[in-house]
């Protein structure tokens, strides 16, 4: 497996690098985590990962696939360590950390008071935050002395104004941790960094995958964000209902209970409630017109939420996508383009013609984590 813009892997990153230290990138989720290598100048070495841990698990690796016994974070990490050759040339861990919280508004060395930290906003996202200090713990377990760090999705929005961030509850609502965080800080960061030429002043960027939102970027910097309290809230999503008024939720929660209404939001719902289908590559060669209905109903949303940015930047000088849909459904990209025409937004065939610039950004978080970390480790003059 080779990584998106590096060198094909083999199973032993030392032999390509010698002794130059290496960075090791975990995203843990709740039932897989994912990793890759990167050298110093941030070239992909090689990527895996381990499914299913705890069931039928599968590893994508370096040396092939297929079945192998994970019955935790730690056993498929240390898989995925001796796929990729050891950790004796690894220098230093970065991991993803989907929600910081109020907190956690930059990258930083993982101490234990920052996995407290961690832990203190688990209650906000549930099915995230645990999993993400699975793979902190394994690595600690595995390796004690090698220095971890965390960058949080949620950093990128700090820069959102208040009025943006809060919501109207009374102080002992907000006091729960209720107001906006805004999610894919990662990708909306390494579309930032890795932008070709003069980033556009007021850049709405989309993260269109089977989680999607939308970003205003003004100046390099997150003004607002689709995205609320969690990674439901905003676009029509694969499995998630995007915006949807409270006292429906709480109606939902009234017939189906707090869990049923959290599996019907989060996993039931958005375009596979709408078609019985997420996966927009599936919708596509179904051609039905529920499928059809889908598809339009995520582009009008998507259109919809980029006016509301649009108005928070006072403006437009660019659209960026990113994401598996973002960089791969020309059809979608071409239904949203032209829901922005109003807004200066001309095109043939998802390239713009018109002032507003138009790009597609190749997404690269786990570069961007790997990248904060080297600055990071720089910065420590280690």
């Amino acid at each position: 497996m080779g990584g998106k813009g590096g060198k094909p892997p083999t199973g032993a990153p030392d032999a390509q690098r010698g002794f130059q230290m290496l960075s090791l990138v975990v995203n843990a989720g709740s039932s897989s985590v994912k990793a890759a290598v990167f050298d110093g100048a941030l070239s992909t070495i090689a990527t895996g990962a381990v499914r299913e841990i705890g069931a039928r698990a599968e590893i994508e690796a370096p040396g092939g696939e297929g079945p192998v016994e994970a019955r935790d974070h730690a056993a498929a990490l240390a898989l995925l360590i001796a796929a990729f050759g050891g950790l004796s040339p690894i220098g230093m861990v970065a991991h993803r950390v989907v929600h910081g919280g109020a907190r956690f508004a930059a990258p930083c060395r993982i101490t234990p008071e920052v996995i407290a930290g961690i832990e203190a906003v688990s209650p906000i996202a549930p099915l995230h935050n645990p999993a993400n200090l699975a793979g902190i713990r394994a690595v600690a377990g595995l390796a004690p002395d090698i220095p971890q760090y965390a960058s949080f999705d949620t950093a990128f929005h700090a820069t959102n104004p208040e009025v943006a961030l809060r919501y109207a509850l009374p102080p002992e609502a907000e006091a729960l941790g209720l107001r906006r965080y805004g999610f894919h800080g990662l990708s909306y960061a390494s579309l930032v960094a890795n932008w070709q030429g003069a980033l556009p002043k007021r850049l709405l960027a989309y993260h269109l995958g089977n989680g999607a939102s939308a970003c205003a970027i003004l100046e390099g910097r997150s003004v607002a964000s689709s995205m609320g309290y969690s990674p439901l809230d905003g676009l029509t999503m694969g499995t998630r209902t995007g915006g949807i008024d409270g006292n429906a939720v709480l109606r939902l929660a009234e017939v189906y209970g707090i869990e049923g209404a959290a599996r019907i939001l989060n996993r039931e719902s958005g375009l596979k409630g709408l078609s019985g289908m997420s996966d927009m590559r599936a919708m596509l060669r179904a051609g039905t017109p529920d499928a059809d209905f889908a598809r339009a109903h995520f582009a009008y949303w998507a259109v919809r939420h980029g006016g509301s940015l649009i108005a928070a930047m006072g403006g437009l000088d660019g659209v960026a996508f990113t994401g598996g849909i973002g960089e791969h459904d020309d059809g979608m990209r071409g239904m949203i383009l032209d829901g922005l025409a109003y807004a200066g937004v001309r095109h043939l065939g998802g390239i713009a013609t018109g002032h507003v610039v138009v790009r597609m950004v190749e997404a690269a978080e786990e570069r961007q984590i790997a990248a904060e970390a080297l600055a990071l480790h720089a910065g420590e003059g280690r």
